[in-house]
């Protein structure tokens, strides 16, 4: 998934939850008893202002005792249950011309009645959730996962897969095109028709874009990559576009095989849709979709620059962030992922690892592709650190922790989340850079955490979709960091990714020329809250423990509306204006809204406690070495 929004039992294992848990997936879990013919689908999008697509599945060969069906819950790469099964609007079984019962078993899991020919199932989807993860629909447009639109066929998910990918019939689609990585069978490159995947796990990894899309292509090391934008982009610079995305892929292709710069995938799809603000991206094993604001899509009224713009490299580095998954995480994955179970959770506490070293790798891969300088890339690093030293969460949860926890706690964020967890995201990228540091430092610069993934992806991610390849394990990562690194890091394991000790990285830089200063405005008077808008006042949306509004009893979600009898606005927030003429240690009134009811506060104001890290060149114009590929590369 996109960067930056206590190992304990699961509850699936206790009492009668294991009992139904467990039967429905041994259900679903049947194998097959001998090969049959290929699982057809064809998908409509019948009703574009209402938003549905009509799915029918047709099964040569149902299991005799009953076929079973079942609508993934989650979808890889976002971990929280989602219950795509509650878009299906309607489902009906058929068996040449007579009706199928179809009986219900679970909220995403139907059992067909038992039938001697082909069945199909047939049922419509609901599809408005305009994001990665899902699916969506209207006329300007059509996008989906699999996981949101195809029933799984219990037994024989290791068949054939083909899919009908039909026009709609509404004239506003008369001009569409389809764009996917799944392999065309009677289909043209991005025509409708049919495409084929060899199993359901690659069927649902193939996500579809549908609709009048700017498209343009380019090759990496031999390999074709596409960039396809939807919605509304005027004059969007395609050929800047191509000419950086290559040189990220290239760099990533060469990173992890610097030899034969071999690509793990024949071809390569940006999915993007453009929007007035938005911002995400999920991975898949040849292609990537992503939502961003258009404004950070390059223009070509925009003056060519040494470097893109702020909004254009936050783009950048989102791609960057998803492509670096098609080897780290699509191929080198936890053990519990290989195979996933797609209707419960997959907890693993190695997400630090799969999410958090590839948000250190995107921004660097940026460097190394030359798209940004030094200074820009400490400068994004600065502002890592400083959300990281922000929560005091990071003081309660360690990144294993964060990891198997993603499930109920960083996917389900609330106003005290940077006050009770750590983000396995931007903690985990500063263990990798951590790691990087220590490693290179003890190896001489032989050797770098860049070892470390490619001897991953060696043992675990080359050969995995060939069959041959299986899931690392927490103790295999661990093996493999002392074996590259020549000493036992056990130690670093423990304090950093078990343990919520704050990382050395101001030590672990500085015999690389890099120095780490937290000048923080202790002078500067705060309510140590975050503020946002409401039309009452300024809203508190985050109450950071142990700051002034804290103490004083404020809320998250309070609406202050005077400070010292002066309003409080909110479009924009004016409360620093208000406390600037304050010192730190003064006492103001706050008047407040919690919900309905006026209240009144005394806050002794402190100095502002939000990190203001910088990293730079302890010699002015000294490179640093801690960016470069180590000496045995």
């Amino acid at each position: 998934m996109s960067k930056f929004p206590v190992v304990i039992e699961s509850d699936y294992t206790k009492g009668t939850t294991r009992t139904t848990a467990a039967r429905a997936t041994n259900i679903m879990k049947k194998p097959s008893q001998k090969t049959q013919p290929a699982i057809l689908y064809t998908i409509v999008p019948k009703d574009l202002a209402g938003h549905l697509f009509n799915v029918t599945v047709t099964v040569a060969a149902p299991d005799p005792e009953g076929q079973v069906f079942a609508l993934p819950a989650w979808i890889p790469g976002s971990y929280m249950i989602r219950e795509f099964a509650r878009n299906i609007v309607r489902i009906r079984a058929e068996s040449g011309a007579n009706e199928v019962a179809l009986a219900k078993l679970d909220k995403h899991t139907w059992r067909a009645a038992r039938t001697a020919g082909p069945l199909t199932v047939h049922y419509e989807v609901y599809a408005w959730d305009l994001s990665v993860r899902a699916a969506h629909l209207d006329q300007t447009h059509g996008f989906f996962n699999g996981t949101s639109v195809f029933l799984r066929v219990a037994g024989q998910e290791a068949q054939p897969h083909q899919v009908d990918i039909q026009r709609p019939a509404d004239p506003a689609a008369k001009s569409w095109r389809v764009a996917t990585a799944m392999k065309e069978l009677g289909a043209k490159r991005y025509g409708f028709g049919t495409y084929v995947a060899p199993d359901y796990d690659e069927l649902i990894d193939h996500p579809v874009e549908m609709g009048d899309f700017e498209l343009a292509s380019f090759k990496a090391h031999g390999v074709a990559h596409d960039i396809v934008i939807t919605g509304r982009v005027p004059n969007i610079d395609m050929p800047r576009l191509c000419a950086d995305l290559k040189a990220i892929c290239e760099a990533q292709i060469a990173f992890f095989d610097p030899q034969g710069k071999r690509a793990p995938m024949e071809r390569y799809v940006f999915m993007t849709m453009a929007v007035g603000d938005g911002y995400g991206g999920l991975e898949h094993r040849a292609s990537t979709a992503l939502i961003c604001a258009r404004a950070d899509l390059p223009s070509l009224a925009t003056p060519k620059s040494a470097e893109p713009g702020e909004g254009y490299l936050r783009f950048l580095g989102l791609c960057s962030h998803e492509y670096f998954h098609t080897w780290n995480v699509k191929r080198i994955k936890p053990a519990v992922f290989a195979p996933y179970d797609l209707q419960v959770e997959n907890y693993t506490p190695l997400l630090w690892l799969f999410e958090g070293f590839t948000s250190y790798y995107d921004d660097l891969m940026l460097v190394r592709a030359g798209i940004i300088g030094e200074a820009t890339y400490l400068k994004l690093l600065s502002k890592t650190v400083g959300g990281v030293l922000r929560g005091s969460g990071r003081t309660k949860q360690s990144v294993a922790e964060s990891s198997f926890d993603a499930w109920s706690k960083y996917y389900r964020q609330d106003e005290n989340s940077p006050n009770a967890i750590i983000s396995y995201y931007t903690k985990g990228s500063l263990i990798g850079l951590a790691f990087d540091l220590t490693i290179r430092a003890k190896t001489g610069g032989a050797r770098s955490l860049d070892d470390v993934m490619r001897t991953l992806w060696e043992r675990f991610g080359r050969d995995f979709y060939s069959g041959a390849g299986r899931g690392v394990t927490e103790a295999e990562v661990e093996a493999i960091f002392d074996e590259v690194g020549g000493t036992r890091l056990r130690s670093q394991f423990e304090r950093w990714v078990r343990g919520t000790e704050d990382l050395p990285l101001a030590k672990l830089y500085a015999p690389f020329g890099v120095k780490l200063v937290d000048e923080r405005k202790a002078g500067k008077p705060s309510l140590d809250a975050g503020i946002g808008r409401d039309p009452l006042g300024a809203k508190l949306t985050q109450v950071h423990e142990g700051g002034a509004a804290h103490r004083a009893g404020l809320s998250a979600h309070d609406v202050v509306i005077a400070i010292d009898g002066l309003r409080a606005i909110g479009n924009p927030p004016n409360v620093d204006t208000l406390l600037a003429r304050y010192r730190v240690g003064d006492k103001v009134t706050v008047h407040a809204f919690r919900r309905d009811e006026l209240m009144q506060f005394e806050v002794t104001l402190q100095g502002d406690r939000m990190p203001a890290v910088t990293l730079s060149q302890a010699v002015a114009g000294k490179k640093s070495s801690a960016l470069k590929r180590p000496s045995s590369i």
